[in-house]
């Protein structure tokens, strides 16, 4: 069983940065991808951004794209969403997500341990 806790959520003005941050414990990383993903108001479970074990695949949404930054560190059990210039759009509760496969997906179904959730508001 693998459990995972995210941080780094808040409030946050138009073109402003926040790090997202997922640590992962329970059971060895080894072998994990990992993804981001996040729910509007009103809206389904859409996939933000996601990432390999060790060979270094990366994958983004399309609205995203040149925005945001995933990264893991391994030796910290621990992945990361970098997220700059952020847009009144971008807010949602995000989720962190890790799958028994070592390649990325951007379905939620694809995924088999999920977060709890947490709130990031881009607003002036």
């Amino acid at each position: 069983q693998v459990q995972l806790v995210e941080s780094g959520g808040g409030l946050v003005q138009p073109g402003g940065s926040l790090r997202l941050s997922c640590a992962a414990s329970g059971r060895t990383f080894s072998s994990f991808a990992m993804g981001w993903f996040r729910r509007s108001p009103g809206k389904e479970r859409e996939f933000v951004a996601g990432i390999s074990w060790n060979i270094g695949i990366t994958d983004y949404a399309d609205s995203v794209k040149g925005r945001f930054t995933i990264s893991r560190d391994n030796a910290k059990d621990t992945v990361y969403l970098q997220m700059n210039s952020l847009r009144p759009e971008d807010t949602a509760v995000y989720y962190c997500a890790a799958r028994r496969n070592p390649r990325p997906a951007d379905a939620t179904t694809s995924y088999d341990y999920w977060g709890q959730g947490t709130q990031v508001t881009v607003s002036s």
